[in-house]
C-alpha cells in the first residue's frame, strides 16, 4: 500500500463526499473545479488500495469496504480534531501573567536572560520580574514564584530545592600583587575583606577543607555594602578579597579579573530554593514557568544538587 496518498485533506473530501453523495457539490462547496474533487479521490482509493466509492452518472454512494473506511476516518478526523482543541484550549490556559520574585543580583546575571527564554517559548504568557533581598509576604504582595538564596523559615509555601550555590574567596590579580595572597585561613584576618552588610554573621568566614576539617575566621573592612553586584564591583577593583557565589563572578574568573585563593578552603553553600504560593500551583502558566526555571537554575555555574 502506498502510504503517500492519505492524508487529512482527501479524507475529509472523501467523508464530504460520502456524506453528499455528489461530487459537483462537493466540488462547489471547497471551492474548487470537480476534477480536483476527483483526483484526491483516486488518490486515496490507490493509496488504500481498494475501491471505495461506486460512481454513477446521477449519484456516487459506498463500496462496502468504502462505508467501513468511512467510519474509520470518521474517527481519525475526530481525533484530529480533538487534539487541536485541547492544544488550543491548553495555549489559552497558560495564557495571562505570572509575578515572580527574585534574589536582585541572580535575577540581574542570570534570572532575566532565562525569563527571556521562557517568553521565547511561550509568548502569551507575561511575567513580572520583582528583583528584591527582602523576605517579602508572597500572599500580600501577589507573588507566585519565588527564587530565595539562604536559609528558610518555616512556611506555608511549597518549597522546590533547587540545590546548594557554592561559594569561592576572590580577589583581583592587582590586589594580590600589592598586599600578597593569603596561604592558609587565618591570614584572612590581615586582607582587606568586601563585606556583606546586609548579610547576618559576614564578619567572619566560616571554610571547609578537602578533608572535611571546618575553621572559621573573623574578618574585617572598610568597604560594606548590601548588594551582591556592589561586591562584585568591588572585588573586580581590587577593594580587598572575599567569599562569593561562582553564578555571581564566573565571567570575571574566565578572562582573569579575578581570581581565586585558598582553594582547598571553600566557604559553606549556600541552599537555593523556588518558593511556589500553594494556591498558584496548580495554574498552568505558573505550573510551566517552575518546570522551566527548575531545569534551567540547576545549570547555572557553581548550582548543584542538594
Amino acid at each position: 500500500m502506498d502510504n503517500s496518498g492519505l492524508s487529512l485533506d482527501r479524507m475529509r473530501t472523501f467523508v464530504r463526499v460520502a456524506e453528499r453523495g455528489n461530487l459537483s457539490m462537493v466540488a462547489r462547496e471547497l471551492g474548487v473545479g470537480q476534477s480536483t474533487v476527483t483526483r484526491q479521490l483516486n488518490e486515496l482509493e490507490a493509496a488504500v488500495g481498494v475501491p471505495l466509492l461506486s460512481r454513477t452518472t446521477r449519484r456516487v454512494t459506498l463500496t462496502d469496504e468504502g462505508s467501513r473506511y468511512y467510519a474509520n476516518c470518521l474517527q481519525v478526523l475526530r481525533l484530529v480534531e480533538q487534539a487541536a482543541e485541547e492544544a488550543r484550549n491548553a495555549r489559552r490556559a497558560a495564557a495571562g501573567a505570572v509575578r515572580l520574585s527574585c534574589t536582585a543580583a541572580l535575577g540581574v546575571m542570570h534570572i532575566t536572560r532565562l525569563i527571556f527564554e521562557f517568553q521565547d517559548q511561550h509568548p502569551d504568557i507575561s511575567v513580572d520580574l520583582n528583583l528584591t533581598d527582602e523576605r517579602i509576604d508572597l500572599v500580600r504582595e501577589g507573588v507566585d514564584l519565588a527564587i530565595r538564596l539562604g536559609p528558610l523559615a518555616d512556611s506555608s509555601m511549597k518549597l522546590h530545592a533547587l540545590g546548594k550555590s557554592h561559594r569561592l574567596i576572590v580577589g583581583a590579580p592587582a590586589y594580590f600583587s600589592a598586599h600578597g595572597r593569603p596561604q592558609r585561613p587565618d591570614d584572612l584576618s590581615r586582607y582587606e575583606t568586601v563585606i556583606m552588610s546586609n548579610i547576618a554573621g559576614s564578619d567572619q568566614i566560616a571554610l571547609t577543607s578537602h578533608n572535611g576539617a571546618n575553621v572559621t575566621v573573623p574578618v574585617n573592612g572598610k568597604l560594606r555594602v548590601d548588594h551582591g553586584l556592589a561586591a562584585r564591583e568591588a572585588l573586580a577593583a581590587g577593594r580587598g578579597i572575599g567569599p562569593t557565589h561562582l553564578w555571581l563572578i564566573h565571567d570575571l574568573l574566565d578572562d582573569g579579573r579575578l581570581e581565586v585563593v585558598l582553594e582547598d578552603y571553600r566557604p559553606s553553600p549556600v541552599p537555593l530554593s523556588l518558593l511556589i504560593v500553594p494556591e498558584r500551583s496548580a495554574i498552568a502558566r505558573v505550573r510551566l514557568l517552575t518546570d522551566f526555571l527548575v531545569a534551567e537554575i540547576s545549570k547555572l555555574p557553581g548550582i548543584r544538587p542538594s
